[in-house]
């Protein structure tokens, strides 16, 4: 009857899930299966816990805007002084107004590279976090005397 009874757990066990995964926990030193959920959940506990403690990255767009724009007022004015005959008889009105539409549309162009990065940066977070949970949660499991199996 023993040997029936956990087999029935391990089957049960083994819809057990973290990160949409599914894994067969069998206990290994005769954990009741009122034990066996305990365990689990305090190992979820501890595998979440890990996996919150990554902080998104923020303000991506708004650095790429800040770098465009310094990099758009700096190509305008390298670009002014490539035609110095032309450049020194400007006004300085004029000068300014040019630097500042390069700065506008190169902060444009660098917000939505800024982003793009940010959002690559999140993904490469979120797989990171996910296999550290899932480690955590296995390493957890097994000190507490448990087979985890994929």
């Amino acid at each position: 009857m023993n040997r029936l009874s956990c087999i029935g757990l391990c089957l049960a066990l083994s819809v057990v899930a973290t990160q949409s995964r599914a894994e067969t926990v069998v206990p290994m030193k005769g954990q009741n299966s009122q034990q066996t959920q305990l365990d689990i959940n305090e190992c979820q506990n501890v595998a979440a816990s890990q996996s919150s403690s990554t902080q998104p990255t923020s303000g991506g767009r708004l650095k790429g805007a800040a770098v465009g724009a310094a990099a758009g007022a700096a190509g305008a004015q390298v670009r002014g002084r490539q035609h110095d005959e032309f450049y020194d008889r400007v006004d300085d009105d004029v000068k300014q107004d040019y630097r500042q539409n390069r700065a506008k549309e190169t902060a444009a162009a660098g917000a939505v590279v800024g982003g793009s990065r940010q959002r690559q940066e999140r993904r490469a977070q979120q797989k990171t976090a996910a296999s550290t949970s899932s480690t955590a949660y296995t390493s957890c499991l097994q000190g507490k005397g448990y087979q985890v199996n994929p």
